[in-house]
């Protein structure tokens, strides 16, 4: 799958791909092809963390 550049339109495609079709961030790395850290550390850059229990960045 190939992931925007862009960080808020990755954490645009990431949130809805999250809320629509993946019960956990590790589920999506998976099929995305890309480690948990590294999505973590570009959103990071943007003030977004992940939230376990909304299954969100926020």
């Amino acid at each position: 799958m190939e992931l925007p550049k862009d960080a808020a339109m990755l954490l645009s495609v990431v949130n809805m791909k999250l809320r629509d079709f993946y019960p956990s961030l590790e589920a999506f790395c998976e099929d995305a092809g890309i480690g948990e850290a590294e999505l973590k550390e570009r959103l990071a850059a943007i003030d977004y963390e992940y939230d376990v229990k909304c299954n969100q960045f926020v």
